[in-house]
């Protein structure tokens, strides 16, 4: 994909979002540079670093990088027993480790870790965070150790200091409200400017006023004379050895793996336009950034989602915004320290702790549960916050680890006698044996005991589901069956997918192949050469509810459990990328064309894939709500119009509507293809069939009937909406795509390996640009 050109508009936009970014960054790198026992300038340093060093350098162009609340715990234990001086140089120390990771290219490597743990981290991060900001809020001095604070915490709840704690809770109360107002409010008037500020600066602000004022003796901010001072010096941390390689390890890792994240997330919402993210580029970004904030005399960075979001929302394009972010904290730091001194630690203790309850995600419990991780998540925040950092991500790796070694040996064995029925035929199966999963030595033991219930001489059909068995479950079962046949009985052994046991007797153990489907899943009713459910579905006195209800029984058998988990996922909220907006004709399948699959097109279907013009005499809103939902409630960004050849529709058009005049409904529809129609006869003919011509120019033309919207055609020049047009040559199978710059359509050629992207690179082939 392009890179969206920096023009005015862009630029405008990239300034307006850096002054958002800058008014989020300031309160959070102040505040976290207080819970850290670093000094305030520290802060700054490291947003002014994150913004123009990692702006610059990162992979990441929307990523803002500053201080991070995910680093707090980890800083705030090494300058307490190395000293500022030698934690300046772990920061820097860190930094190389992340430069060498990122030459490596194991940027990768490091989104690996379960989101379990990664989310248990964050979580017990916010616990420690808000038990040890919680004594700064209400007056008192926070313990290195979290369960010390813990255990101070009742007796300072019932003899708070009053000032810091007023100071604190109008912080939080302004805070919260500001940002549920802002949700509440329409972005218009009052709400823009609610959307457009930050709530930690009003909630920040209020606070220092209204402390200036009443002239409350609380603790402020300490400000040195000269806010970024001049360079520290640099001391080499004195301990054991392991330990400090250990904590370079984790300010490096903790980075790095929050920064990656962060890329990621934020490159599922990047407008169009702007570049996927580079990770291993991104990860040389943030090293840099670390050694240059160490050398500096500032806190580690790394992508923080909150800065990043805001930068996001606030309508950036580039890294221009974020790098102009980092200038504006650099131009305050120098022009404005004797505000910052006014700011009281109690206002910075409440932010701080509303970001502590924010990263205690409880919604992704609730997800980890239907997986089943929550074990690994809770054993991470608990770890995290009784053990430490280091400590607890190790056992949330381990408690992972166990939860996948447990999947990866689960093991189902069902067994059944088959009730008898009087249409049994002589030496029909009478026993049933059922085994899913993954069949190893480990579920030996539970094979062997049902095989063992198994009467001798009985038939039995015995289903192996298994997507693996090693050799010992093979010579258990290939040995019962040995003896099974021997005494008289038989043994019908079905291998539901791949054919292990198949495999290990005929000695050919090269890699399984999966067999193909006598039936293809996308094939229509007619073509299909099989029974299912006793119901021949050739036979020409198969009513259509019959063949309606046997492809349903064939889903439900084999295509339901496949899918079944992506539909859990999907069962509370569907984010589709496309709107697909095409032609009610039964030969056109949006998922097969577009090889889709549940959750990904939000699909409009009409006669013609017509799109009625804003303002119609004949007014018909199903598809303009749809196009307004789409974008406006779901958040897509890409709308298409897919047309076909000899459509019905377009024929019709072109006989004038004589043919369908008896249909009122739908002689009223057509009307809005009279525009198609018009234009297919003023322009001249060029060799292609009349209905072909008039199919393809009716795509065209539904895509300008899109731009009559003056809302939808604003955010089509923005660069927020990018339209596209499709053909399907339904007699080759062929689908083309339209070139803007030539007017035509053009074939969208098949991916061959070579084209494959690789990871982090932009899409292989260009993509339709958007109408401007």
């Amino acid at each position: 994909m392009t890179v969206k050109p920096l023009n005015a508009t862009t630029a405008r936009r990239d300034v307006l979002a850096s002054f958002v970014v800058f008014l989020v960054a300031i309160p959070m790198s102040l505040g976290v540079a207080v819970a850290s026992g670093a000094p305030v300038a520290a802060g700054l340093i490291g947003a002014v670093v994150g913004g123009v060093v990692a702006g610059v350098l990162g992979g990441s162009p929307l990523q803002v990088s500053g201080p991070s609340a995910g680093l707090t715990v980890i800083m705030a234990d090494l300058v307490h027993t190395y000293g500022w001086a030698a934690t300046c140089t772990i920061v820097v120390l860190a930094g190389l480790l992340q430069l060498a990771l990122g030459a490596c290219r194991v940027a990768r490597t490091a989104l690996t870790v379960s989101p379990a743990v990664v989310g248990g981290m964050l979580a017990g991060v916010g616990v420690v965070l808000i038990l040890a900001q919680l004594h700064v809020m209400l007056g008192g001095a926070s313990r290195p150790d979290a369960l010390a604070n813990l255990a101070d915490l009742p007796g300072l709840l019932a003899a708070p200091d009053a000032q810091p704690a007023l100071l604190g809770l109008l912080t939080i109360a302004v805070l919260l409200g500001w940002t549920r107002l802002a949700a509440r409010t329409p972005d218009a008037g009052l709400g823009r400017v609610l959307h457009l500020v930050p709530g930690p600066l009003p909630a920040i602000g209020l606070a220092t006023v209204l402390a200036y004022a009443l002239r409350w003796d609380a603790p402020r901010v300490a400000v040195p004379g000269s806010l970024l001072g001049d360079l520290p010096a640099t001391a080499w941390p004195h301990g054991a050895p392991p330990a400090i390689f250990g904590a370079v390890v984790s300010v490096a890792l903790v980075a790095a793996v929050e920064s990656l994240l962060c890329a990621v997330a934020i490159d599922r919402r990047r407008p169009i336009g702007v570049p996927r993210a580079d990770l291993d580029r991104e990860l040389l970004g943030q090293g840099a950034s670390n050694v240059v904030s160490g050398l500096l005399g500032g806190l580690p960075v790394s992508g923080a989602i909150v800065r990043s979001s805001a930068n996001v929302e606030a309508g950036a394009r580039t890294r221009l915004s974020t790098v102009l972010h980092g200038v504006w904290v650099l131009v305050l730091a120098v022009s404005c320290g004797p505000v910052l001194e006014q700011v009281p630690l109690a206002s910075l203790a409440a932010l701080l702790v509303v970001l502590g309850a924010k990263m205690i995600d409880v919604s992704r419990l609730r997800d980890l549960r239907h997986h089943r991780e929550a074990p690994a998540y809770v054993a991470t925040l608990a770890g995290v916050v009784v053990l430490g950092l280091g400590e607890g991500v190790l056992l949330g790796i381990a408690v992972a680890a166990v939860l996948a070694l447990r999947r990866l040996t689960r093991l189902s064995v069902r067994v059944e006698e088959a009730v008898p029925s009087p249409d049994d035929r002589p030496g029909q199966a009478s026993w049933h044996l059922v085994v899913e999963g993954t069949l190893t030595f480990l579920g030996v033991p539970k094979v062997t005991s049902a095989l063992q219930r198994i009467p001798a001489g009985v038939a039995v059909d015995l289903d192996l589901d298994v997507d693996f068995m090693d050799h010992a479950a093979f010579d258990a079962i290939h040995q019962w069956r040995l003896a099974h046949e021997r005494q008289g009985g038989r043994v019908d052994i079905d291998e539901v997918h791949e054919s292990w046991y198949e495999r290990a007797v005929t000695g050919d153990m090269s890699a399984p192949r999966k067999s193909t489907p006598s039936t293809r899943w996308w094939a229509p009713w007619a073509s299909r050469r099989r029974r299912s459910e006793n119901v021949d579905l050739d036979a020409p006195e198969v009513s259509p509810s019959a063949l309606l209800l046997a492809g349903v029984r064939e889903y439900q058998g084999g295509t339901a459990r496949l899918v079944r988990p992506i539909m859990a996922e999907l069962a509370f909220e569907q984010k589709p990328q496309h709107l697909f907006i095409t032609c009610v004709d039964s030969r056109v399948v949006p998922n097969i064309i577009t090889a889709s699959g549940p959750g990904d097109l939000f699909i409009n279907r009409n006669v013609g894939n017509l799109v009625p013009r804003y303002g119609t005499r004949t007014p018909d809103d199903a598809v303009a709500a749809t196009v307004e939902y789409a974008v406006n409630v779901l958040g897509i960004r890409t709308i298409t119009v897919c047309g076909h050849s000899n459509c019905g529709a377009m024929a019709a058009l072109l006989a004038g509507g004589t043919e369908v005049e008896h249909l009122r409904s739908l002689t009223r529809w057509l009307k809005h293809g009279q525009h198609s129609l018009a234009r297919f006869l003023s322009a001249e003919p060029d060799g292609r069939a009349p209905l072909t011509r008039l199919c393809q120019t009716n795509v065209q033309q539904q895509l300008d009937n899109l731009l009559t919207y003056p809302w939808l055609k604003d955010m089509v020049q923005a660069g927020e909406i990018e339209l596209v047009g499709l053909y399907l040559d339904i007699g080759t199978a062929e689908v083309q795509v339209l070139d803007w710059t030539a007017g035509a359509f053009v074939p969208v050629r098949a991916e061959t390996p070579e084209d494959a992207p690789e990871d982090g690179a932009d899409d292989a082939a260009p993509e339709p640009r958007a109408v401007t």
